[in-house]
């Protein structure tokens, strides 16, 4: 039985106004081509570079919260090869003192080694449009600060590779180090596999580039070790190379035989000097480190959150943001917040094409609903009749308000309905009676008789009692 040997080499796009070298913006998704360059970052003679600090302190807090070691004392290299989108034919790097060394991130209770975390700037963009027969180069991204992290070869599934970015994703995100999209080319990865028999030497690695998604990753990687089993079953060997993804047809293609560090000919940036890191620094780095992904779960639960609910909100950064906002404005909240945002919520966003940060909907909105329903002056379902309208940004009091939709909570008013459904439907009362499993049938026309107002625990007691059911 042939066992996956599998590690991740991920790109985080750094969370910063400027870029790592030059004053040009970071951030250029969506924009036209070519319009934040400069000398620096093109490469230009006589140009200098100038480190973003912003970049290494973003840089130090996420490997320190991966409990990765920083040196002392750690230095840019060159990295030299050419590229078409590579303007300067070498890229600013970190070769032998990179900023942390040594991490790991747990992935369903198995920790997965972390080697390295360095800093680099990024290359730029190919465009390759359909209608020319030669490719064109956006500069937009040249220089942009960039965290490559590099696993151990740890991983031991396509399934578990993917956890594993989206653990790194969510730990981005709650630190706010990085967007860490894959939509946007934010988060980018490269994988590494292999095959051997359990206990064996590693086996000969290939490296598969271009894939712009977890599921792209996870795909791949399961093409990747048909392919190579199929090499091994057959007797032949496995070629160490770098191979592209073909989304549209899965399947990968060879792009180069595999460079070696001595083909880089990586030496000290001489224009850059060495950065020194003492422990005031790291100390205040740590200090100012948010609360991580795990840390959430584990608040959550001891607010009596239901796992599911916790790990969810937990791992994703902009719900947990909204969750804690919400939280704090209703403290008796925990559980039926989480139960609005993770059911009703995220299935309104799903339904319309939204995101949370798109709709209208704030903390305070939700808070205003669920307080409304928790405290019975309307019924869960006007609750979510009205939450489109909430989530559009409309004040859910106000509108409780203007359409008289507060909850019937007064015996003798709902008496008086449940006298008419039972009267006007003598067929289905005696049915009811005979199977009183059945009284929801009845139940629905005294809550349509009340527009969905009347309490529905109290409606179906005075119903049981009407019936001789009590």
């Amino acid at each position: 039985m042939l066992e996956p040997v599998i590690g991740l080499e991920i790109h985080l796009a750094i969370k910063t106004r400027s870029k790592m070298f030059c004053s040009c913006a970071a951030d250029s998704f969506g924009e036209e081509p070519n319009v934040n360059t400069c000398p620096v970052c093109l490469g230009l003679p006589g140009s200098l570079p100038v480190v973003n600090q912003d970049a290494i302190e973003k840089a130090l807090m996420f490997s320190l919260a991966l409990q990765c070691s920083v040196p002392e004392l750690t230095q840019f290299h060159r990295k030299n090869y050419y590229y078409p989108d590579a303007p300067k034919n070498y890229q600013i790097s970190q070769f032998d003192q990179p900023i942390g060394e040594g991490g790991f991130i747990e992935v369903a209770g198995r920790c997965i080694g972390v080697a390295r975390c360095h800093v680099e700037e990024d290359a730029g963009r190919l465009v390759h449009p359909s209608y020319a027969d030669h490719s064109l180069v956006d500069l937009n991204r040249a220089g942009a600060p960039l965290i490559e992290m590099v696993t151990e070869p740890a991983l031991r599934t396509p399934e578990e590779a993917r956890s594993f970015l989206n653990q790194v994703r969510a730990i981005a995100q709650a630190l706010d180090v990085s967007d860490a999209s894959p939509e946007e080319g934010k988060m980018r990865a490269d994988v590494n596999v292999s095959l051997r028999r359990p206990g064996e030497p590693y086996g000969t690695k290939v490296e598969v580039k271009n894939l712009n998604s977890f599921k792209s990753v996870q795909s791949a990687l399961e093409v990747e070790i048909r392919r190579q089993t199929a090499i091994l079953e057959e007797g032949r060997h496995v070629t160490q190379e770098t191979r592209g993804w073909n989304e549209g047809g899965q399947k990968t293609y060879s792009l180069r035989t595999k460079e070696e560090e001595a083909d880089y000919r990586y030496f000290p940036d001489p224009d850059l000097p060495p950065m020194r890191f003492n422990a005031v620094r790291l100390d205040s780095i740590r200090t100012k480190t948010p609360e991580l992904p795990e840390q959430k779960r584990e608040r959550y639960l001891k607010l009596n959150l239901k796992v599911a609910d916790a790990a969810l909100i937990a791992y994703d950064a902009t719900l947990s943001r909204f969750y804690d906002a919400a939280a704090d404005l209703f403290p008796g909240g925990g559980q039926p917040l989480a139960n609005w945002l993770v059911s009703e919520v995220l299935g309104h966003l799903k339904s319309s094409r939204l995101d949370l940060a798109s709709s209208g909907l704030t903390p305070g909105g939700l808070v205003a609903l669920v307080r409304l329903v928790e405290e019975g002056a309307i019924s869960g379902r006007v609750g979510k009749e009205l939450l489109p309208e909430v989530m559009a940004g409309k004040d859910a009091e106000a509108l409780v308000r203007e359409r008289g939709l507060t909850q019937i909570t007064d015996t003798s008013t709902i008496e008086r309905l449940v006298d008419e459904v039972v009267s006007s439907h003598p067929a289905i009362a005696s049915s009811v009676r005979d199977n009183p499993k059945a009284v929801n049938a009845l139940l629905g026309r005294v809550m349509q008789a009340s527009r969905g107002q009347a309490k529905p625990d109290l409606a179906r007691t005075l119903l049981q009692r009407r019936l001789g059911l009590d």
